[in-house]
């Protein structure tokens, strides 16, 4: 038996990581990727970190929804297409079946009790804040998935959620008005007549809502981390997650038919538990669809845990020197300076390990951030006179603390004579480079 387990977990392997990729069709290893990120993003859930950052969201949705359906109203009303906002709500709720029709009818009578010109300066801030709130919450949960440590600055983040909050609704609603007419004009109408063009006609209209939803994902994914997505993985998370909840819709709306058990046993509350049920169904796509386009952007994180990738002091000094070879080298070539997410590709690095690298060089003075955010890193002093053995030794002796140095241990010839001659023999080594010519060197065998 441990034999025939040995095989399957050697064939599972074996599937997953092939040996040689480059003489693989291109068709397994594109197998062998959509199964790598699977299993990662299984490994992820059942970890247990999304369902719980999908609870809190739910919480948080439940304070924050009325205030960001006000604000929303307020900016549709002043192009008077204020009336399409149930609408809109009752399509998204469509899975709660006759309760989502319910649900939708009580938010808007909320958000119409909310009058925004009587509320006041106090009561008009405490309103943004809150969905600025919630909008810092979504941000927070996604930084989490694409190891992201720092959130957008205070004012970053007020400019750029209330930019959203502002033009979100318009382009969505254009969009969803400009599908509308374009299905019901005379042209789709008599296309629609037509035996076979007309199944295509039916085809793409049952595609549209699914096509809208795939695009709102996308820009979620682009916009809410703070760092910079690419088109294609947003694309393919939003791809899946966006035909995930439009499945899972389905599927929900067929359980609420059936639970009428439910509603003899919760009575009222059966609408609000199923409500949240399904805010919590949502949230839990949405965060398995950024985790999607997290592993299709870094693959390198595919075949590691979070919180696993530790680092021998020899990796650490190379990825050490590497990060300062190519910051220096595209600071000497004034090329733009580079962002994390850049050179933990080029570093072919888990971004949470080079983001630590790069926190020890700063912490070190050895390279500067030049903005807030993602900042493009630059080397902190000059190429010429800085030694590459200076770099070493600040690695080095990064998390020393006061408390255990070495002049505190004690005092054995044999053993600190060959610390000198090591430490003797890498100055001679190194001959006195600098950065400089570290860059340099690299930059002739290059050519």
């Amino acid at each position: 038996m441990k034999e025939l387990v040995k095989k399957l977990q050697a064939a599972a392997r074996q599937l997953l990581w092939p040996d040689d990729t480059e003489s693989l069709p291109v068709w397994k290893v594109a197998v062998a990727r959509i199964l790598q990120v699977s299993v990662a993003v299984v490994r992820d859930f059942l970890e247990g970190q999304l369902t719980l950052r999908a609870m809190s969201l739910v919480y948080t949705t439940l304070l924050s929804l009325v205030p960001l359906l006000a604000l929303t109203f307020s900016v549709l009303k002043g192009f008077g297409v204020q009336n399409q906002l149930e609408p809109a709500l009752v399509n998204t709720m469509s899975a709660l079946g006759d309760k989502g029709e319910e649900i939708a009818r009580q938010i808007v009578s909320f958000v119409d009790n909310i009058k925004v010109g009587v509320l006041g300066s106090l009561g008009l801030g405490m309103l943004i804040y809150t969905v600025i709130s919630l909008l810092h919450k979504i941000e927070k949960s996604f930084n989490y998935i694409w190891h992201i440590d720092r959130a957008r600055p205070l004012g970053q983040r007020f400019s750029e959620y209330l930019s959203v909050i502002l033009v979100g609704p318009l382009l969505i609603f254009s969009a969803l008005g400009i599908t509308g007419s374009m299905m019901s004009s005379t042209v789709v109408g008599a296309l629609s007549a037509l035996p076979m063009i007309g199944s295509i006609v039916h085809i793409i209209g049952q595609l549209i809502p699914y096509m809208l939803v795939v695009v709102a994902f996308t820009f979620v994914y682009m916009f809410m981390p703070n760092t910079r997505v690419k088109l294609l993985p947003a694309l393919i998370g939003g791809l899946v997650a966006g035909v995930a909840w439009e499945t899972a819709g389905w599927a929900f709306g067929t359980f609420v038919v059936n639970s009428g058990n439910y509603t003899a046993i919760y009575s009222g509350f059966a609408i609000l538990i199923m409500f949240m049920i399904w805010l919590f169904v949502s949230w839990l796509i949405l965060l398995l669809g950024t985790s999607i386009a997290f592993y299709c952007q870094y693959p390198g994180h595919l075949a590691v845990r979070r919180n696993q990738q530790a680092l021998s002091p020899q990796m650490t000094e190379k990825l050490s020197l590497l990060a300062m070879f190519y910051i220096g080298r595209h600071y000497y070539r004034r090329q733009h300076a580079w962002k994390i997410d850049d050179l933990a590709r080029m570093l072919g690095a888990p971004i949470q390990v080079v983001d630590d690298i790069l926190n020890r060089l700063r912490d070190r003075k050895l390279i500067v951030a030049t903005d807030d955010g993602a900042p493009p890193y630059v080397p902190a002093q000059d190429m010429e006179t800085l030694p590459v053995k200076h770099i070493l030794d600040a690695i080095r002796t990064d998390q020393e603390s006061n408390e255990l140095t070495p002049w505190r241990l004690p005092k054995e010839p044999a053993v600190d004579a060959l610390l000198e001659s090591a430490d003797t023999a890498v100055d001679a080594a190194m001959q006195g480079q600098t950065l400089k010519d570290m860059v340099l060197a690299g930059t002739e065998r290059k050519t």
